[in-house]
């Protein structure tokens, strides 16, 4: 019986990916032959990111719609997260919403994180999660 490896991914890496960033290949590395888990949220902190490079006039919207061609190309599983538990953790660890659903979907699936936010990643080894490390960082 075959075990299938999955990988709770975050905005950041994802948007690496996406972006073209020098950490692109490495995680492309890192998650290859394993399923992504995201919360469903993940959906919505993409366009938000986006939305945050158009204020600062670092993409257009033409760069944008090639961002989210690439985001679709990603398979990524989507989980509904419980507010309630996203809440509790936010309070406990003093993170934003987005963080704190990240990491209940990592403590639900019993999944690893893969993240390239710092704090993220020290948040999810504070509630005991394993973190996947990248090697350039």
């Amino acid at each position: 019986m075959m075990c299938v490896v999955e990988i709770v991914i975050d905005t950041s890496a994802i948007l690496a990916v996406i972006g073209e960033e020098p950490e692109k290949a490495e995680l492309i590395r890192l998650t290859r032959g394993a399923t992504l888990v995201a919360p469903a949220s993940v959906h919505w902190e993409v366009g938000n990111a986006l939305s945050a490079m158009f204020k600062r006039k670092a993409i257009g919207i033409n760069e944008a719609l090639e961002f989210l061609e690439g985001y679709a190309a990603i398979p990524i599983r989507l989980v509904e997260v419980g507010l309630k538990q996203a809440v509790e953790l936010s309070a406990r660890l003093n993170v934003h919403a987005y963080d704190a659903y990240v990491l209940a979907c990592a403590i639900n699936q019993r999944a690893p994180l893969l993240t390239l936010d710092g704090g993220l990643r020290e948040r999810g080894r504070e509630v005991r999660l394993d973190v996947v490390e990248m090697k350039s960082r």
